[in-house]
């Protein structure tokens, strides 16, 4: 599914990321592919409130935590940094899809990382 929101479509998620030999550009990748996933989802399913889109978010956020051995394993790990970033990521999501009032924390409450 294609992504239809603009201002997502045309956005670099991660690049500070990227631009951090730190972190592994192939473990990056499937990062940002968990965003633009839930966008898709966004998109799709339209949560109409906050405790819907905490739902969407909480499933994402999960994937993040998989993905946290992989970082490992590549010599990385979400760290302070990688942690902001992300959670900025979350965070840019919900206000672009109108969820202006959205906390950023609650956002990415299920994390381990």
């Amino acid at each position: 599914m294609a992504i239809t929101n603009r201002q997502v479509a045309e956005h670099a998620f991660l690049l500070p990321l990227y631009e951090d030999d730190y972190f592994p550009d192939h473990v990056l990748d499937r990062g940002r592919a968990v965003l633009l996933r839930l966008c898709e989802r966004i998109e799709a399913e339209r949560p109409a409130d906050l405790a819907a889109l905490y739902r969407l978010t909480e499933g994402a956020t999960e994937e993040f935590n998989a993905l946290e051995a992989e970082f490992e394993a590549a010599g990385s790990e979400i760290e302070t940094v990688a942690r902001e970033e992300i959670g900025e990521a979350f965070w840019f999501i919900a206000r672009a899809y109108g969820f202006e009032d959205a906390d950023g924390e609650e956002l990415i409450a299920a994390r381990e990382w």
